[in-house]
């Protein structure tokens, strides 16, 4: 839940003081501070008021909220339709209005949630899902800091009733934090972006009348929240109005807020699946399922339920019934199975069962809900992974949750176009870069046959504290809880670049990969590291290391003959020092699409291709010593980051534009990633594969 935030003023460390001479200058003289914003929870389920003061340029601002209410952390499992539950979709268009920036609590304070939005004052219509950033023409919207609220109404069958039905309400994501109203009560409310939420709203449903639904969503980030941010007032009144301030992050991409992902509600009968666990395993042809239902009965309120009884029935890809069991913990074997493939590594890669589970009471309620099954295994060791016992190599993408328009905002269209252009690359896996992807994407993953390395969104960690520690191992386990069934998701990384140099990261991740251990001990731990191997203190604790190195475009740049000397070094001393797989998790270069030159030059077409032919020499020689297992270029597509004038409009690190269009690195990728897989290409793009000549010439 929400609790109190103190102000104060920290170190200028978190002012880009080295780059920005305007900046320094004002903050030399005292003109700026930031301001800390620190959020405790005290108690759960207690009467909580928040207030934020700025002590400075304006006197008091305050935003005081007065609810009962525990945050859901537990976003259910994804909605299905079965033969006992129903769906309707919310998706569409809402209802929507800003807080004004100066006064952020009056949506409260007014109590806007007690009646239709468009009664509150001027609203516009929002589509759903999407986030609300590029969708108009407003700057004032695309750059908006604090809360916006979304409202729409829906009615529901009064056979729901009838039938006693419990119905819930599930927001794929709402971003960064939210407060939930249904028919002006308070629902429940979830900080953190990119996890689902869940309530159940069956007694505050009116059924054969109009049902209304209020979403707040707040997007600030502070240094206490997962991702950190700041905020900046400034105390310069000749300069500034008053009260003028500006967020800032830890990291570079667009900080999208909204209802990113589907909203549903859907029914489930009073005794139904609450979880399902599953794990497997290979025994020669057969396949193991070991599978444990959690189920909860709102006649008793009570979990697991002494008289409720669980049964599964395992159907083939083409539905043909191949076993079944008794019991709401149990073991199945597979005669003959067919074992889920990562792409080119099988003729049918992804191969998905679907484990029907039910459970049923003595009044007669009946559960079903289809649950999707990869068989397969995983390890590790000291220099490889393997998959079904197999050796596999990581040849794949960092990416984004990232559209024109869209910004975060789910759509099949360019779901089903994204992963069409990685089986074009010949990619086999992709990283979750920075947080965790829609469940429809990690679906389409599963069926496909593409591993997935699955990140938090604790990008750019920095501090280390108490409060920090323990709101980051709740988003592990909740990713964990969401995401355990995956035969995809080959790993968990639990941070990006975080600030390992503070010798504060040592022990604060050993805390967070424990608990992720805890929660999940299948597969590995990892995370991506910027520093190097000797000023670095966080690797110790990982199973992987992955590496983000940007050779001769950060460092060194237009010397692309340092490349393969100063990544084979480098990589080399992470193996020795820790003795684990490595890793590549980003390297690459910006280009603009369609600028050409000759020879090569920074922000060309080739240049950036040049760079990765380099990559690939270097990776070729790590991978002949025995513990490098993989490489993921940065970036899939070009993304949207904030402004500055270091970025034309966007990180233009992609292989593909913005809009899904290859630039000649992807034809070079595409090479190079059939060539690992020992598959020739059939096309006519051979001639961007690359080689000694091709090498030469990019270089000179």
């Amino acid at each position: 839940m929400f609790g109190f935030l103190i102000c104060t003023t920290p170190s200028d460390e978190f002012l880009d003081l080295k780059n920005d001479s305007a900046a320094r200058d004002l903050y030399e003289e005292k003109f700026l501070t930031v301001v800390w914003c620190l959020m405790y929870q005290p108690f759960p389920k207690m009467r909580w008021t928040i207030r934020i003061w700025n002590l400075l340029a304006t006197g008091l601002v305050s935003l005081c909220l007065a609810m009962e209410s525990s945050d859901n952390n537990w976003g259910g499992l994804y909605p299905r339709e079965s033969e006992s539950r129903e769906m309707r979709s919310l998706d569409g268009l809402w209802n929507f209005r800003l807080a004004p920036l100066q006064d952020p609590d009056q949506g409260f304070r007014e109590e806007w949630f007690a009646q239709p939005l468009d009664m509150t004052g001027p609203v516009i219509s929002m589509a759903v899902p999407s986030s609300y950033n590029d969708v108009t023409q407003d700057k004032t919207l695309r750059d908006h800091i604090g809360w916006a609220w979304y409202d729409r109404t829906f009615f529901v069958p009064t056979r729901w009733q009838t039938d006693k039905k419990r119905v819930v309400l599930r927001l794929g994501s709402a971003h960064y934090r939210s407060i939930i109203y249904l028919n002006g009560k308070l629902l429940t409310s979830h900080e953190g972006g990119h996890l689902p939420i869940m309530a159940d709203m069956t007694t505050n449903l009116v059924y054969g009348k109009e049902n209304r639904i209020t979403v707040a969503i707040n997007n600030t980030l502070t240094p206490e929240t997962i991702p950190q941010g700041s905020i900046v007032y400034t105390n310069y009144p000749t300069m500034y109005p008053p009260g003028y301030f500006i967020q800032t992050y830890n990291f570079d991409f667009t900080n999208y807020a909204g209802l990113h992902r589907p909203v549903y509600i859907y029914t489930t009968p009073q005794t139904y699946v609450d979880d399902i666990l599953i794990s497997t395993d290979i025994d020669g042809t057969n396949g193991i399922i070991k599978y444990s239902i959690q189920h909860v009965s709102t006649l008793t309120g009570r979990r697991q339920a002494k008289g409720v009884l669980c049964s599964i029935k395992l159907l083939n890809k083409t539905g043909v019934h191949v076993a079944s069991g008794v019991g709401c913990q149990g073991t199945i074997v597979v005669t003959n199975a067919q074992l889920w493939w990562p792409y080119l590594m099988s003729q049918d890669p992804g191969y998905l069962y679907t484990l029907l589970v039910m459970v049923s009471d003595a009044e007669g309620n009946l559960d079903v809900y289809p649950q999707k099954v990869g068989i397969r295994t995983l390890g590790w060791n000291s220099t490889t992974l393997t998959i079904n016992n197999k050796p596999v190599y990581l040849r794949g993408c960092g990416k984004h949750e990232d559209a024109d328009i869209l910004g975060r905002g789910v759509i099949y269209p360019l779901i089903v176009k994204d992963f069409s252009l990685l089986k074009w690359l010949g990619a086999n896996s992709f990283r979750t870069s920075h947080y965790p992807y829609a469940e429809e994407i990690m679906d389409m993953a599963d069926k496909e046959g593409i591993m997935v390395i699955d990140e938090s969104p604790a990008v750019g960690l920095s501090g280390f504290g108490e409060v920090l520690m323990k709101k980051h191992i709740s988003v592990m386990k909740e990713l964990i809880r969401r995401d355990k069934n995956r035969p995809s998701v080959i790993m968990w990384s639990v941070a990006n670049e975080p600030e390992s140099k503070q010798l504060a990261s040592k022990d604060y991740f050993r805390a967070i990969v424990s608990a992720t251990k805890s929660a999940d001990s299948s597969r590995p731990v990892t995370g991506t590291i910027k520093h190097f191997s000797r000023k670095e203190h966080a690797v110790v604790n990982f199973d992987v290391i992955m590496v983000n190195r940007f050779f001769s475009w950060y460092i060194n740049i237009g010397h692309l003959e340092l490349i393969k000397q100063q990544t084979v070094k480098d990589v080399s001393e992470w193996h020795l020092l820790h003795n684990k797989p490595v890793m590549i998790s980003e390297y690459g270069a910006d280009s603009l699409a369609g600028f050409h030159m000759d020879p090569t030059w920074a922000w060309t077409e080739e240049y950036q291709a040049a760079l990765m032919v380099q990559n690939f020499e270097a990776f070729d020689i790590l991978r002949a010593k025995g513990y490098f297992v993989g490489e993921m270029i940065w970036n899939f597509a070009d993304f949207s980051t904030p402004q500055g004038n270091f970025r034309a409009g966007r990180n233009r690190k992609g292989v593909f534009t913005r809009n899904r269009q290859p630039k000649m690195a992807a034809h070079v990728l595409r090479c190079r990633y059939h060539q690992l897989a020992n598959v020739t290409l059939a096309d006519n793009q051979n001639a961007f594969c690359y080689g000694s000549v091709l090498s030469d010439v990019m270089l000179n």
